[in-house]
């Protein structure tokens, strides 16, 4: 009786506690701050830099366990640089002509870098984010650029992550 009991019991022990599972994200042990330089832009278009510079504070801030800190006490810098931004149109409106959907897809480098040890930690260098933005419900390209650049903030604090 006392060992089929403990048989039970380790049963659910083992059932309960997963696999090594959790639902934390895997980002690097022993960083502790990002300096964000702001980013510069090959672009015509004015404060897209400073835009997703400002995106990525947030995202850094948000979703990760880093803190944002002066370039003299951070663990780490991350640096970077829009190369390009295009548009197209994605579909016509058979009447006028005129586009029902428009894409923006935006083209950076990035570089984030270690400054205890000098190591470089990513560096992505065509780093390619798109969006969408209807210009017929009132969308303009600085809404869908607002879009498109915390969507690219997300996927680089994503490549912040340590891999498999």
């Amino acid at each position: 009786m006392i060992a089929r009991f403990s048989v039970v019991v380790g049963l659910l022990g083992l059932l309960c506690s997963g696999c090594g599972y959790s639902t934390q994200r895997p980002f690097r042990s022993g960083i502790q701050t990002v300096h964000v330089e702001m980013l510069e832009s090959r672009e015509f278009r004015r404060e897209l830099e400073f835009q997703l510079s400002e995106a990525l504070v947030k995202r850094i801030e948000l979703d990760t366990p880093y803190r944002i800190a002066p370039l003299r006490t951070a663990d780490t810098l991350l640096t970077g640089e829009i190369l390009e931004v295009r548009q197209r149109a994605l579909g016509d409106d058979f009447e006028t002509g005129l586009p029902r959907e428009t894409g923006a897809t935006v083209v950076m480098s990035y570089r984030w870098k270690d400054l205890r040890t000098g190591d470089t930690l990513v560096s992505r260098d065509r780093f390619i984010h798109s969006t969408e933005y209807i210009p017929p419900v009132g969308e303009s390209f600085s809404t869908g650029m607002v879009r498109g650049l915390d969507g690219m903030a997300r996927s680089i604090v994503q490549s912040m992550e340590t891999g498999w």
